[in-house]
């Protein structure tokens, strides 16, 4: 297996919401470069895209906005997951305050570009996938499964 870089430097004099000029720097395995492989190691995490989701639907959002927004999501796997986007310069993180301490967290152009991706995902589950079923507030934990 070869690892491959796609190594063009990023200036770092790009302005917010600003479209992206340069290309990001990637992993890739193999002999031939596939940008669907490549980008599923910035989005393929579990709760990537979900996250950049919630920041393409809420815009720029703190920790306990995103964790609210994002049903499920522990504070260490949402902390994890930002700080991954942030070191793939998908999510900017600004410090609103320090005392007490704030953080507020956004998409880079990058991320930004990542709408019709993201897009895409939500129209395919509501095509192909069904919401589960509702279980009902009565349920004491007794399954007639269990009888059997």
């Amino acid at each position: 297996m070869t690892d491959r870089r796609n190594t063009t430097e990023a200036s770092g004099d790009q302005k917010p919401g600003e479209p992206a000029s340069e290309q990001l720097e990637v992993w890739c395995a193999g002999e031939n470069w596939c940008p669907v492989t490549t980008t599923a190691t910035l989005i393929g995490k579990k709760w990537h895209p979900v996250i950049v989701h919630r920041l393409l639907e809420h815009g720029p959002s703190g920790f306990n906005e995103l964790q609210d927004d994002v049903d499920g999501i522990s504070s260490k796997v949402l902390s994890d997951s930002l700080d991954d986007l942030e070191e793939n310069r998908l999510v900017d993180r600004d410090i609103v305050s320090e005392k007490p301490f704030r953080v507020r967290y956004s998409l880079t152009a990058y991320g930004e570009s990542l709408e019709p991706v993201i897009a895409a995902m939500r129209e395919w589950g509501q095509t192909y996938l069904t919401e589960p079923a509702e279980e009902s507030d009565d349920d004491s934990g007794d399954d007639e499964s269990d009888e059997r």
